[in-house]
């Protein structure tokens, strides 16, 4: 065999041998990455399971509370109409939901307490389920980066929490109150299925924690440079529009005052999440100007 031949050949075994290493480097992040996910679904079983124990309360006090006119939300808008009755009105009060929910499936109601667990395992495993994400991307992390993130699951359990309430107590119950109320006719008359409450009150809430994870995004976005502040205070004016939009579409009221209460925290969201990518652009600009100092010298 020629010299050129052999070369050739030790090069392909070379070239063969990186790329078997890579494939392997691959399937062993996603073996890792299974072991977190196999993790973060038993937490979420165990929470689920808990929760059987508590389907009674978990249906008729949480999941059914919306629809009642005795929930908080509507005990407290009630107090401050009687408190300003010339500013907020009297149709802030809620006294009345005319609504019928009924159940046309034979194991409808069965499936209903199974989702409804389900629904509040996820919930109350979310912390866990970011903690183990937090530690599948660990190790790949600089130690400056890891120092800066290390609160990560705290920031983001806290904005997930804080959304959970805002949307359970702010936005599914004027939702659930327009929605339920609203006709287009005296001769139709609103009764709603249970599965298309339990999705619509599952939906307002969750989506609402979701939401609320704004600044987290922003944070990941500014740290590989797509997001800038400079880039977010010039497009203020356009996320002020759209997060009017969104406000109207979760709270379809016509009472101005009911979308300002719930445009108002995402007004804070985008504010705060400012604050971050300017602090974090702060950040690599210092370290930027330290390392041509140190350079130039």
């Amino acid at each position: 065999m020629s010299d050129n031949k052999k070369r050739d050949l030790i090069g392909a075994i070379k070239e063969k041998g990186k790329t078997l290493e890579a494939e392997m480097s691959f399937f062993d992040h996603i073996d890792v990455l299974r072991k977190h996910l196999l993790r973060s679904l038993l937490v979420v079983v165990l929470f689920t399971i808990g929760a059987f124990w508590f389907s009674d309360f978990i249906f008729n006090d949480l999941i059914m509370g919306p629809k009642n006119p005795d929930f908080w939300t509507y005990r407290m808008m009630c107090k401050m109409a009687a408190a300003w009755p010339n500013l907020i009105g009297s149709d802030f009060c809620i006294t009345h939901i005319d609504a019928k929910i009924i159940n046309t499936e034979m194991a409808g109601q069965f499936t209903l307490q199974i989702n409804a667990c389900v629904m509040v395992g996820i919930i109350l495993g979310i912390p866990y389920i970011l903690f183990e994400l937090w530690l599948f991307i660990k190790p790949a992390l600089h130690d400056n980066e890891r120092k800066s993130a290390s609160h990560f699951v705290m920031f983001a359990s806290t904005l997930f929490f804080i959304g959970i309430l805002f949307g359970y107590y702010i936005v599914c119950p004027l939702s659930v109150n327009f929605l339920t109320n609203f006709t287009v006719s005296p001769d139709i008359q609103n009764t709603f299925t249970i599965t298309s409450y339990l999705s619509s009150v599952a939906t307002l809430t969750i989506g609402s924690g979701i939401i609320f994870q704004l600044p987290v995004v922003i944070y990941i976005l500014s740290k590989f440079g797509i997001m800038t502040p400079k880039f977010m205070r010039s497009t203020r004016r356009y996320a002020a529009v759209i997060i009017l939009i969104v406000a109207a579409v979760v709270t379809p009221t016509a009472d101005v005052m009911t979308m300002l209460v719930v445009a108002f925290p995402l007004f804070v969201l985008y504010e705060l999440s400012i604050f971050i990518s300017a602090n974090i652009e702060r950040k690599r600009n210092k370290e930027l100007y330290g390392v041509a100092k140190v350079k130039k010298s």
